[in-house]
């Protein structure tokens, strides 16, 4: 079957497979951290991402291009080239749109439109604050995956996300059991857990059994490697289960031409850290 019929998590278990890694590497292009070669070219974002994906790709299970750092640029248009390039190269790597989207109705429907028809992406990352009806679009579009936020690498997230509910059960644990277990109707839901938080990512995992999970917060923002794949993995199954995110710290290894190597050879380390994490 081709890697683009599948569905989003018979992809992530393919490319955890075939390549061995949990590693995703996120395009945050900020136009003043390119390289002095690229700045200012029409095409740099996309150029700058593309040479990274090239330099990476046989180091990870997931490619995450953040929606907000092409539009604040009027380059949508290089992230759909971006995606389609992914998509051409290396169909057997699925691409998350990070746009964290959340409304209801007919809007969730055109942002699922946008995700999934304009862009082409395999899954995207929504925000469960209005609650389920700004999920159902997204599992209307068959095999795509939704990534459903639930305890965030961020700080500020337990302003909401620690508060108590259901007689003293925090947020964060309620929206993952509504995920895995009422909303998950296409089997495609995943959950977005924070590597800042490991204890939280273990406690998500004993609810939601091995859905994949969507973790952010290693390399530049600190995130252990050790406690996070301690705290995610899944029992008999290591090397799956995690989509481990690093962004910046892969980024912006150089700001020199060699940009592109220094990339893969921070990508290449995190991924033999990560690799050698699952193994003990």
């Amino acid at each position: 079957m081709n890697s683009r019929s599948n569905t989003f998590n018979q992809q992530l278990q393919s490319a955890w497979a075939s390549q061995g890694s949990m590693l995703c590497v996120g395009f945050d292009p900020d136009p003043k951290r390119l390289p002095p070669s690229l700045q200012g070219k029409p095409e740099g974002i996309f150029e700058f991402c593309r040479e990274i994906a090239d330099a990476t790709a046989d180091l990870v299970c997931a490619f995450k291009p953040q929606f907000a750092y092409f539009a604040s640029q009027r380059a949508e248009v290089q992230l759909e080239r971006l995606i389609r390039h992914l998509k051409d190269q290396y169909p057997h790597i699925p691409v998350i749109l990070d746009s964290k989207r959340g409304d209801i109705g007919s809007t969730a429907d055109h942002y699922a439109q946008e995700a999934f028809e304009r862009y082409g992406a395999d899954a995207v990352t929504v925000n469960p604050y209005m609650g389920f009806d700004t999920i159902e679009p997204y599992l209307k579009h068959a095999g795509k995956g939704v990534i459903v936020l639930c305890r965030t690498s961020n700080p500020g997230g337990s302003d909401l996300q620690f508060l108590n509910v259901n007689s003293g059960e925090p947020l964060y644990l309620h929206v993952a059991k509504l995920a895995a277990q009422q909303w998950n109707s296409s089997g495609q839901i995943s959950l977005v857990v924070g590597a800042t938080f490991p204890e939280e990512i273990a406690k998500v995992r004993a609810i939601v059994g091995d859905m994949p999970l969507l973790i952010p917060g290693i390399g530049a923002q600190g995130g252990d490697i050790d406690a996070t794949i301690k705290a995610g993995r899944i029992p008999n199954a290591p090397g799956t289960g995690m989509i481990i995110n690093s962004s910046r710290a892969i980024l912006y290894a150089s700001a020199g031409s060699d940009f592109a190597q220094a990339a893969r050879d921070v990508a290449q380390s995190t991924r033999d850290a990560l690799r050698s994490a699952a193994s003990k």
